[in-house]
């Protein structure tokens, strides 16, 4: 009876282990899977000679640079380093990171060109931990991933200041080109919102050129 009753709970005991076993699996699994997914997608994207989006800064940038502290900068999924690079040649030291080796390759090779150096690597951004009170700026275009706003924080220095800019719900509305996924679209004043802790020094939401309906703001931690 005694030797039945330890067989059953060692069954049980070895049926828990495998339902904890599949139950972290399945939490782990469709990340690491949308990640390599998102690395491949951006890796061929990003496989051509040519500059996709330019060798120039988003004009946003360009625009408030001189609202910016100068210090260490953190350019996030910074494509093929046109804005890293500027930021660079405005006298920051910057990181810069992409998911994608071929981005990050463009970066370093755009940075020779302008004769500038920058830490570029590749990172995952749905793992990647940051650096807790490194920068004075973090940039972020045309990049929305909502779970990554606490990180940024407090990757930040205090006094240090984030500038970010991508599409809102407007640019789908419109029909203009962007992503569709209205995951990665903001809602109305919702950049805002996401910064009520920090100083507004800027914020707009409008469509620009008629071309793509946007969020920008500039906010001081």
């Amino acid at each position: 009876m005694m030797c039945n009753y330890k067989k059953y709970v060692h069954n049980l005991i070895s049926f828990l282990y495998i339902i904890i076993f599949y139950t972290l699996l399945s939490h782990v699994l469709p990340v690491s899977f949308a990640g390599e997914k998102d690395k491949i997608f951006w890796d061929k994207k990003y496989e051509t000679e040519a500059y996709i989006f330019g060798k120039e800064p988003v004009e946003f940038l360009r625009e408030h640079i001189d609202l910016l502290p100068r210090g260490k900068a953190l350019d996030i999924a910074m494509g093929e380093g046109r804005n890293a690079v500027f930021l660079a040649k405005n006298g920051f030291r910057v990181d810069g990171c992409d998911i994608s080796e071929s981005a990050i390759k463009k970066a370093l090779d755009l940075a020779t060109e302008n004769n500038v150096k920058i830490h570029a690597f590749v990172a995952d951004l749905e793992t990647y931990k940051l650096p807790k009170d490194t920068y004075d700026v973090i940039a972020c275009f045309y990049y929305l991933q909502r779970s990554l706003v606490p990180q940024m924080k407090e990757a930040l220095k205090p006094g240090g200041m984030i500038i970010y800019e991508t599409y809102t719900i407007e640019n789908w509305e419109r029909g203009l080109e962007g992503p569709k996924n209205k995951d990665y679209l903001l809602k109305p004043n919702e950049l805002l919102d996401l910064f009520r802790d920090f100083k507004i020094i800027y914020y707009r939401e409008l469509v620009l050129n008629s071309k793509k309906a946007v969020a920008s703001l500039i906010a001081k931690k």
